[in-house]
């Protein structure tokens, strides 16, 4: 008999210290007390989990104010094997950090991630006139490059999490434009079994259109709309091989072990050339998903014994 440990699991995460993707990944239960992989970025992350480096990881998906997160839906086209098993809500809020010593009126140029940046523009115009943007690969990567000299800027839009782990004076806080900003985070495992439904559940998945005609794209929300199935996001992607051609990601109220659901995305294969199923999972709101009695499992059971007695010569009751 042994008394070994059990090896800790590890979760990659858009690091370092003090990001956002940090404050979402403390929300996973079963994420605390093991290994955490701050990496640079999403592609990064995928990698570790497709690989088997990292049991998971957390990236940003969307956010209330710039929509979808461009890297992370074209990362999760591409990597096979993936599924999403949960997803997670941060509100947003920026602090303008310098190194000590440094005053509002010495800052011309403002180091940010560009999503951050583009959050804060209104503040930026009214308080630091005709500054330069610097480009920083994340919120902590903007004052970690200004504070060594890496980026060259005199200040740095950051997540409020970073005045506990940099020596930073705070020139401003509550710097975003929006105060009810929120960035939706998904935890990322490997291909398994989705969690079991809990009636507040969200199905993602990509699909192309098999070709580009007027009335295609109707014809692909049709399998959601004829089954009763809100969606709660729908953007475009370039697929990238040519003018003109794109996927779409898609987030559909609903879990895969749901009869509408399941009909739905039957509908959906039958149509598109390729679909890309990315999971089902609990809402981060645990809102319960509201439909029609005519399209509850029940209703999709009866309709089924109803064509069966059909088949087999039953009268039409």
């Amino acid at each position: 008999m042994t008394n070994d440990a059990p090896t800790p699991r590890t979760y990659s995460y858009l690091g370092p210290a003090g990001t956002f993707t940090e404050s979402a990944l403390e929300q996973v239960p079963e994420a605390r007390g093991q290994r955490w992989k701050p990496v640079s970025n999403v592609g990064e992350a995928l990698g570790d989990v497709a690989s088997g480096e990292s049991d998971a990881a957390m990236i940003a998906i969307e956010n209330t104010v710039e929509g979808g997160v461009s890297s992370a839906q074209d990362a999760l086209a591409e990597v096979p094997g993936l599924r999403i098993v949960g997803e997670y809500l941060v509100p947003v809020s920026f602090v303008l950090v310098a190194p000590r010593g440094t005053t509002l009126d010495q800052v011309t140029d403002v180091a940010a991630h560009p999503v951050a940046y583009a959050q804060c523009l209104e503040w930026l115009g009214r308080n630091v006139t005709g500054h330069r943007q610097v480009i920083a690969g994340s919120n902590v990567a903007s004052a970690i490059g200004v504070l060594d000299g890496t980026l060259p800027a005199q200040a740095a839009i950051a997540a409020p999490g970073v005045v506990g782990h940099y020596d930073v004076d705070v020139l401003a806080e509550n710097i975003g434009d929006n105060e009810h900003a929120v960035t939706r985070f998904v935890l990322v495992t490997r291909t398994g079994t989705p969690p079991e439904p809990t009636g507040a559940d969200k199905t993602s998945l990509i699909a192309e259109l098999p070709k580009e005609v007027s009335g295609a794209l109707v014809e692909m929300l049709e399998q959601f709309a004829t089954r009763g199935i809100n969606l709660s996001l729908i953007q475009s992607r370039p697929i990238g091989d040519r003018m003109g051609r794109y996927r779409f990601v898609i987030d559909a109220d609903g879990h895969v072990a749901d009869e509408r659901m399941a009909d739905a995305l039957m509908g959906l294969k039958r149509f598109s050339p390729r679909v890309t199923f990315l999971g089902s999972y609990p809402r981060a709101d645990r809102q319960i998903v509201q439909y029609s009695e005519r399209y509850s499992d029940a209703s999709f059971a009866d309709a089924r014994d109803w064509l069966r007695g059909l088949i087999a010569g039953e009268p039409d009751a």
